[in-house]
């Protein structure tokens, strides 16, 4: 043994037993009161469950010691152990439980109060303690994510979220580890995700890690809470469209039992919310199309949405675990008319569209020696869309169906190496196939093609943090053999942190994806035009597969409630089909191959003063199409390409009582004038320069509402107000031409939501 190892032992022999000895002069204590000193002394945070130091009494610590040596005494004298996640925070695990890395949270309150930004570019919301947006009383999942720099949605949607100039499909919406090919209510209105069970939800626009693939654009990951309660919780609410609850029961000290579910009252009460939303969806649709032969006598819809979510928990043992989930969403939209015809005869139509999701999936983890921890799942993931459309004028009757089946394995695999660093693979399997199906008399015809694709990816990262905890690095690569398409695509991805100093901090992302599933939209009256897109496979002849590649750079600033971030970034997108960007213009029967780029900047700033909150964000960015042969290749606008895009907000909090107001801004998007000059021999639109207009600008002010109150020790309410577009601005979302019956040109205008109020109440047990 060499001379400075025996001066380290003997040191070491020393401290500990001054240590004991002046524990043994001192009565045991609570854990809990001796983390307490151990803040106070060392400046920092211990993170935990209260119930896992409960009971657990040790002797006072020599108050001689470092930080370092106090927490070696403490793994020497509990059963816990203490991780160090920075020079500030240090999380306490039991030992037979799996030990958690919690990613460094760099920013808290982003926006407000549950909203915080990780080391590795993601975005994190917190349910439970988020606070309160304008316009929203309740913490929709969907509507939040649209608040942050770079997302919007341009027609409201929250199955149409544009995350940097991408199209819905390209974002990957994750839920429980189930993939989600439809995301709305009321045909995209409203979240189909019950956010009061929700206890994870990140975000990523960049940087995504490799356990997550196609889907090319952002990544959206939706978890209900993973741990055991060990106490009974639950909830019911209302609001003017809808009823829900929720509840978690522990069964045993082992399982438990999560269930949330949610129901319209839409089919047997409309209220001024339903009237609005249904306005917005329907009004420029089929189902309103004027009729010249027909008189209009009745019309009688019955419109309502349902979702179910059911979760089982169940601790196997120390270190064992299994999860079983189960998701269902449904809309359901019946619409019967009574005309009279040319000959006064009485003659009914009925018409109906269905929009239906099933998810499943059953997950075991286990734990084993040295930080090994493996897990394995099974999922299946069903998405169906069909429609009958009775068409009196043309006596015809139009049958039409979209069905996605997706079958997945995944096996990961992660192993803890020290406190800065940790390792993370595994492997997935999915099974997709897609069934469209259209059936039409009056001429007769039937098609039906169904496609199957098999995707193997094979996947791993590494995750590292410097002895200082202020550099963190996450570097990873997705392989992906996609069958129907023949290829393999090798994805690396990366994600840099570095704290430059107390205040700034600087941000790297990149990342290349790909995606073999994507919309598109064969006629722009299919599903009656409410949900005209429908999924399809890429292949080896027409649809290609979707390649991206993104990198940003970002610099933020943080001090006394101040946030100043700023960030750059270029993002491209390849191999995307012409008939997926829903072309309402010379382009919308080509079938073409192209690819858009985006370079943008989005800016946030963020003060906190006693009872306020306000922020404001802006996103500058310019966004061009290039097609192989439209356009003879030249770059034209975007479809989706809104250059300026603001958004500002304020927020009060006092005691009990929470008030937003928030202003929404954007320019115009991009459209398609007739030319001036027309041949009325095609009968067909002659168009200008593909995207050479703009629509006027979009402002909307939101304001929202909520009071928090006891009825008793153990049942809290909240009631609360929201109205959406509160001054009744109208908005046009979006502008297509078509030819009357004389061949005139119309010019459709599509309008945003009017002015649209809101009340719920909410009690919890």
């Amino acid at each position: 043994m060499n001379k400075l190892l025996q001066r380290v032992v003997l040191y070491f022999l020393i401290i500990t037993s001054c240590s004991l000895a002046y524990s043994q002069e001192e009565e045991p204590q609570p854990l809990a009161q001796i983390l307490t000193q151990l803040e106070k002394r060392y400046n920092v945070k211990f993170s935990y469950e209260p119930k896992i130091i409960e009971g657990i009494t040790i002797p006072p610590l020599y108050p001689e010691l470092s930080l370092e040596q106090a927490l070696n005494q403490l793994k020497l004298t509990t059963p816990l152990y203490f991780t160090v996640l920075s020079t500030r925070f240090i999380a306490i695990t039991p030992k037979d439980h799996t030990i958690e890395r919690l990613e460094e949270v760099v920013v808290n309150n982003y926006l407000t109060k549950g909203i915080s930004k990780t080391n590795n570019g993601a975005i994190e919301v917190d349910t439970k303690a988020f606070d309160i947006l304008p316009g929203l009383i309740e913490p929709d999942v969907l509507q939040i994510v649209q608040k942050l720099p770079g997302v919007i949605s341009v027609d409201e949607l929250i199955s149409n979220i544009n995350v940097r100039g991408g199209t819905n499909d390209q974002n990957l919406i994750m839920f429980e580890g189930i993939r989600m090919y439809q995301s709305g209510h009321f045909f995209g209105l409203i979240s189909a995700f019950n956010p009061y069970l929700s206890d994870e939800i990140r975000v990523s626009k960049n940087g995504t890690s490799a356990l997550y693939g196609n889907g090319v654009s952002s990544t959206i990951s939706i978890k209900n809470s993973n741990k055991i309660s060990d106490k009974y919780s639950s909830g019911i609410g209302a609001n003017l469209l809808s009823v829900d609850g929720y509840a978690k029961i522990p069964l045993s000290k082992k399982t438990e039992l999560q269930f949330s579910a949610r129901r319209s009252f839409t089919d047997v009460l409309a209220s001024t919310t339903y009237d609005a939303y249904f306005d917005r969806i329907f009004k420029d649709s089929e189902l309103n199309a004027s009729n010249d032969i027909n008189t209009l006598l009745a019309l009688n819809e019955r419109f309502l949405f349902y979702d179910f979510n059911l979760k089982f928990l169940y601790d196997i043992d120390k270190t064992s675990k299994l999860r079983i989930n189960f998701l269902n969403i449904y809309n359901n939209l019946d619409y019967n008319q009574v005309f009279t015809d040319s000959d006064n005869n009485f003659q009914e139509a009925k018409s109906s569209l269905n929009q239906v999701s099933y998810g499943a999936n059953a997950t075991y983890s286990k734990l084993f020696r040295d930080g090994l921890f493996a897990s394995a799942q099974i999922s299946y993931s069903n998405y169906d869309l069909d429609a009958q459309n009775n068409d009196i004028t043309n006596q015809q009757l139009l049958t039409q169906e979209n069905k996605v089946e997706d079958y997945g394995l995944r096996l990961d695999i992660s192993k803890t190496i020290d406190n800065n660093t940790e390792l993370r693979g595994g492997y997935q399997f999915n099974e997709v196939g897609v069934t469209n199906f259209e059936d039409v008399t009056n001429p007769n015809f039937t098609s039906f093609v169904k496609e199957i694709n098999r995707t193997h990816a094979f996947f791993g990262e590494t995750e590292r943090y410097s002895k200082s905890r202020n550099t963190y690095i996450r570097l990873g690569a997705r392989i992906s053999y996609f069958e129907k398409p023949k290829e393999l695509v090798i994805e690396p991805r990366f994600a840099f942190n570095q704290k430059i100093s107390d205040y700034f901090r600087l941000e790297i992302l990149g990342e290349l994806k790909s995606q073999s599933i994507s919309q598109v939209i064969d006629l722009q009256q299919d599903f009656f035009g409410i949900e005209k897109r429908r999924w399809q496979l890429s292949n080896t002849d027409n649809v290609p597969l979707i390649r991206s590649q993104q990198i940003s750079l970002g610099i933020s600033y943080n001090q006394n409630n101040l946030l100043v971030s700023l960030e750059g970034y270029y993002k491209n997108v390849d191999d995307i089909t012409a008939r997926s960007q829903g072309f309402q213009n010379q382009f919308q029967f080509v079938n073409d191959i192209g690819s858009y780029t985006v370079t943008g900047l989005d800016f946030l700033i963020n003060k906190r003063f006693n009872n306020f909150s306000t922020w404001m964000g802006y996103t500058l960015s310019k966004n061009d199409y290039k097609f192989d042969t439209i356009n003879n290749e030249d770059p034209f606008p975007n479809s989706l390409d809104l250059r300026h895009v603001a958004n500002a907000s304020i927020t009060y909090n006092l005691h009990d009582f929470k008030i937003g107001l928030g202003i929404n801004w954007h320019s115009g998007r991009p459209y398609t004038k007739p030319s001036e000059t027309q041949n009325n021999a095609n009968s067909v639109i002659e168009y200008s320069s593909p995207n050479s207009s703009r629509l006027a600008d979009y402002f909307r002010t939101d304001i929202s509402a909520v009071y928090n109150f006891k009825f008793t020790k153990n049942i809290k309410a909240e009631v609360g107000a929201s109205v959406w577009n509160i001054f009744n601005q109208t908005n046009i979302i979006n502008r297509y031409y078509t030819l009357n019956s004389d061949n005139d040109i119309v010019e459709i205008d599509n309008q945003s939501l009017q002015f649209t109020p809101n009340l719920s109440f909410r009690v919890s047990f």
